[in-house]
């Protein structure tokens, strides 16, 4: 495995690939990784040639600039784990190499942009449409792989493939949870011991809400009995609890046909933001 901090050696890297014919699997992540971002490494190296994972923290798609400076920076153990793994090249590029300039360009993802993650977190998806689209024609993947756990993100970039004519497939991967339930997040590391005890009753809500919406409850009733779910933690200060479309994210008042019923939440515990969602 091979760690590369430029775009020009990266590029350099791949270029024997691409006369070959090789098809490149990309993983992009912010580092500290976990088993949920080894199990896209594992499918990119079932199903490619070649393997690329990048480890940037982009710095464009942080509201909250405290988040930023917070956020685990493990760059030695995360190489740890993506050799065994099977990855063949780490690109871990500086903010410098990645925006020699600010960048004046921004994205506008419609709809998707005003619900959930968009709607409190201003500027996020337009820091995460330059990233990834600046790392697809980088790596200029066969395939590029995201978790599930960011739904909203990944039909963000969707969107992003499909109008720009990306050349690549954009795959989905299942979210990984511990044994208790809790989705597996590099965040999850700054719990205190009490509080992540508690974790695990973000997955426990949604799990509620998915029984009451099949069991025939609207949207309206079922968000009736889970505020009074969080009430009773008072530890979760939630952010927001939407019953959407898997589609475009809108609200929906009833579940709709199998796999299109999309349940998504953001709350603070001790401090630290967590997001989680449920398809069905």
């Amino acid at each position: 495995m091979k760690i590369i901090n430029t775009i020009a050696g990266l590029k350099a890297a791949l270029k024997p690939h691409r006369l070959k014919d090789q098809s490149i699997g990309f993983v992009p992540t912010m580092g500290a990784l976990h088993p949920g971002h080894i199990s896209l490494i594992d499918r990119a190296r079932a199903e490619n040639e070649v393997v690329v994972c990048s480890i940037f923290v982009n710095p464009t798609q942080f509201d909250n600039p405290d988040d930023q400076k917070k956020y685990p920076r493990t760059l030695e153990a995360d190489c740890q784990l993506l050799e065994p793994a099977g990855c063949d090249y780490v690109f871990a590029p500086s903010a410098e190499e990645m925006y020699p300039t600010l960048p004046k360009l921004t994205f506008d993802f419609g709809n998707l942009e005003h619900v959930m993650e968009g709607k409190f977190r201003d500027g996020h998806f337009n820091g995460v449409g330059i990233v990834v689209s600046k790392l697809f024609h980088i790596v200029n993947p066969d395939r590029a792989y995201f978790g599930q756990k960011d739904l909203q993100q990944v039909a963000v970039l969707r969107r992003m493939v499909n109008d720009l004519s990306f050349d690549l497939e954009l795959i989905p991967c299942p979210t990984l949870r511990e044994k208790d339930g809790l989705a597996m997040s590099s965040r999850n590391t700054r719990l205190s011991a009490e509080a992540r005890k508690i974790a695990p009753q973000l997955h426990a809500a949604l799990q509620k809400a998915k029984d009451l919406l099949i069991q025939g409850k609207t949207a309206e009733e079922t968000q009736k009995e889970i505020d009074l779910f969080f009430k009773n933690i008072p530890e979760f200060r939630p952010e927001y609890f939407e019953i959407a479309d898997f589609d475009d994210l809108e609200p929906i008042e009833k579940m709709k046909t199998e796999g299109k019923t999309a349940i998504c939440t953001a709350a603070y515990l001790d401090g630290v933001r967590l997001i989680d969602n449920i398809v069905f």
